[in-house]
């Protein structure tokens, strides 16, 4: 079970086998009674039949029927016969031989294909064939003579390939050489396989007889083989063979049951209805190779079957053909005693084996031998280099023998044939150890012109490689010079720029500091263009003086003045580079706070731009509410006057009250200066008003623009934030007292309004009780 394992076998096909051997043992303890005086039998109805027909997968009654009946054709009837107790064993045991060959075959299949052998061959390959299998027991029956038969062919395989074949290669070849004699076992062999007269050829042709027996078998070998020497006839049913091993006595008793070995038609029905898949299987199988075995043999053989005999031999015949395509190498195992013990060496068994199986010539042929075989080409291009001069015929045969010539080899221990040098054991390792010598002085010699070869390379590679370098490196030089050069004047104009913008910068806080003490715009103003003036001056400036071209004219021709400075510069550049980054990372750093600057400057310019409208409206309504005040005065002034013309005109009508008429003209002109000098004080508050409100604007927008311009030429820093912050604050601090004071400007134009209505009404009062 574990060798199936190991070859990937599931469980089912396992089971079924089993299943299988269980059936054949089952089948085996079948036995028969008789029913009669007439020799008829019947089967045991027991636990074995019961057994093997479940694992069969059949009835009972169907299992014990086709051992113990046989059915006959005649015609369109049918009749069925009874067996004999020979005949029903005979029966038992073919069904069982059936089963086990089949399941053997069926095995070696499912081998192959787990192991993917069968039609993929590579065509090299390795095999073992255990050859040892002389039989010759003290009864010899179809079993030995099979197997002895076997032995013997390949015997004569051994005896072909280091005798027949060998000394056929030494007389093709031309060379001196004594046959040695050998015992050819072709004569037994010509006993067992010659047609019609061949042990095989007589025993199939008796097994087709009905009426033949073991004894006329015997009686019929006897009268046709008795002139082969290998064969002795013997008394009764015996018969002797001459094998090359030994004589071996067979008994024919069962030689023709054995080699019919016949499968009973019942016997195949009863497969083919079994349920199980093995057993239906095997049943296809033996009727194809039926059906092939009629077809290749033509119709004379559909009656009869093919016996096992001759099956033996084709199968025999097929080894031997795959065993002519190889390269054989021989192995002979000696038996050293009978018993099978160890430490027992029977000298004379050993000596009968040597004797028997061709040991001695074998040894007497590979002495006088040469087993060193080599054709002239091969030889003469393995060796020719050993030739101490140039041999001046460059043929192989004379190459190879002044080779065998230089090195003394006596020429007892080689011949020359016409295509091949056969030397003798012992004499090619001196050659080779000379070749192997040769071989490694070469391979030093190798090695070291090689080396010398790779290091003149190498040393070339690497003074080019050098010389490119050094023109390379002074091309970098020079351009990393220039543009060192060119760096530094662009370097040193940007520092006069950035001290120029910090100038600016610092000229525009102090003007604005100055303008915020003074709260003069038109100094604001002035100071501003100034200030424009000076930074578009001063920016200016480096443009005119930046003249590098000059400079880079009156440098030092000189080469080593030049090196020094070019390292200086590149020493320069390094640090610049690093300065340069962390410039830019500042420069990074300040425009991303510029943005933000950027945009709460303008979010502040838009809130500023809506408090000055909201101021503007305020200022707006005050203009409004005052002008709705002064038309409100006029028109009590209108009212006011209306009396005084009043009285006028009864002055200079009847003049009733002359006295009294100054004294009103003169308090009137008095209370209309108190109120117009009231009105003229408001109005000129609100004037004053309008006026900061319009310089303020002006004075922040133009703080505001300057600013966003300084910025917009350098990069913000703290006291540019610091400023943006105070005008913040500036303005949020104005704007809330400039709304304070618009508030109480409106509350004493208002108040002022009402005193006013209430002096009139009190004046109006008055006059009106006076009058009365």
């Amino acid at each position: 079970m574990k060798a199936l394992d190991v070859i990937r076998m599931c469980k089912e096909d396992q089971e079924l086998a089993f299943k299988m051997l269980a059936a054949i043992l089952w089948l085996g303890n079948i036995t028969f009674q008789d029913t009669d005086n007439e020799n008829h039998i019947e089967v045991v109805n027991d636990e074995a039949v019961t057994n093997a027909a479940v694992l069969m997968g059949c009835r009972s009654q169907e299992l014990m029927a086709a051992l113990s009946t046989h059915k006959i054709q005649a015609g369109k009837d049918t009749i069925t016969k009874t067996l004999t107790l020979r005949q029903a064993i005979d029966a038992r045991d073919a069904i069982a031989k059936f089963i086990y060959a089949s399941l053997f075959d069926w095995l070696v299949e499912q081998v192959n294909k787990s192991l993917q052998v069968g039609k993929r061959c590579t065509g090299r390959s390795i095999s073992i064939l255990d050859i040892y299998g002389f039989e010759s027991f003290q009864n010899n029956s179809f079993e030995q003579f099979c197997i002895n038969y076997a032995n013997e062919r390949l015997q004569q395989h051994f005896n072909r390939h280091l005798f027949k074949l060998e000394q056929e290669d030494y007389e093709l070849d031309g060379i001196d050489w004594t046959k040695v004699d050998f015992e050819d076992n072709q004569v037994c062999l010509d006993l067992f396989e010659k047609k019609p007269l061949g042990l095989f050829s007589l025993l199939d042709e008796e097994s087709n007889f009905p009426r033949a027996t073991d004894l006329t078998l015997a009686n019929k070998l006897k009268q046709h083989l008795h002139a082969n020497p290998c064969f002795k006839g013997e008394r009764g049913r015996a018969f002797g063979v001459c094998h090359y091993a030994g004589e071996v006595l067979y008994d024919t008793s069962g030689f023709l049951e054995k080699n019919r070995d016949p499968l009973p038609s019942d016997s195949i029905q009863l497969l083919s209805s079994c349920s199980c898949e093995l057993l239906q299987l095997f049943s296809k199988m033996f009727n194809q190779t039926q059906k092939q075995s009629n077809s290749l043999h033509g119709g004379a053989l559909d009656s009869q079957k093919q016996s096992v005999g001759t099956k033996f031999k084709g199968q025999l015949f097929k080894l031997m053909h795959q065993l002519e395509n190889t390269t054989p190498h021989f192995i002979r195992c000696i038996k050293p005693n009978t018993k099978q013990l160890p430490g027992i060496y029977d000298q004379d068994l050993v000596l009968q084996q040597l004797k028997c199986c061709g040991v001695l010539e074998v040894v007497r042929i590979s002495r006088a031998g040469y087993p060193t075989r080599m054709t002239h080409q091969e030889f003469s291009r393995r060796y020719g280099f050993l030739l101490f001069e140039a041999n001046t015929s460059q043929d192989p045969l004379s190459i190879s023998v002044a080779v065998l010539q230089q090195f003394n080899i006596p020429p007892e221990m080689y011949q020359v044939g016409f295509t091949k040098l056969y030397i003798r054991t012992g004499q090619i390792g001196a050659l080779e150890d000379r070749r192997k010598y040769l071989l490694e002085g070469l391979l030093v010699i190798q090695k070291s012109f090689r080396g010398y070869q790779a290091r003149c390379h190498y040393h070339e590679i690497k003074k080019g490689v050098t010389t490119l370098q050094s023109f390379v490196r002074g091309e970098i030089g020079r351009r990393a010079y220039g543009v060192l050069v060119k760096s530094s004047m662009t370097i040193s104009s940007e520092n006069i720029k950035e001290m120029l913008a910090a100038t600016t910068l610092q000229s525009v806080i102090r003007g604005w500091l100055v303008r915020r003490n003074s709260g003069d715009l038109n100094y604001s103003k002035k100071s501003h263009e100034n200030a424009r003036s000076r930074r578009r001056s001063r920016v200016n400036m480096p443009e005119e003086k930046d003249v590098p071209s000059e400079r880079v004219q009156n440098l030092p021709s000189a080469l080593a003045e030049l090196q020094r400075r070019v390292v200086k510069a590149e020493v320069t550049i390094t640090q610049k580079e690093g300065e340069n980054a962390e410039l830019k990372d500042q420069l990074k750093q300040f425009e991303s706070r510029w943005m933000e600057y950027e945009k709460r400057m303008k979010s502040m310019e838009e809130m500023w731009q809506r408090q000055m409208s909201s101021l503007q409206m305020s200022l707006a309504a005050a203009r409004k509410s005052l002008a709705s005040e002064n038309a409100n005065n006029q028109h009590a002034r209108r009212d006011v006057s209306s009396p005084f013309t009043y009285d006028s005109e009864d002055a200079s009508m009847g003049s009733r009250t002359p006295s009294a008429s100054t004294p009103l003209k003169y308090s009137t002109s008095i209370s209309e200066a108190g109120l117009g000098r009231d009105a003229n004080g408001a109005l000129a508050s609100v004037s004053h008003l309008m006026k900061e409100f319009d310089q303020r604007r002006q004075t922040f927008d133009f703080d505001a623009r300057n600013l966003v311009d300084v910025r917009t030429g350098q990069s913000t820093n703290m006291n540019s934030i610091e400023e943006l912050r105070k005008l913040k604050h500036r303005f949020e601090g104005w704007k809330k007292e400039y709304k304070v004071r618009l508030k109480e400007t409106k509350a004493r134009l208002h108040k002022l309004g009402n005193s006013e209505m209430d002096k009139r009404r009190r004046w109006w009062g008055k006059l009106s009780s006076r009058a009365l």
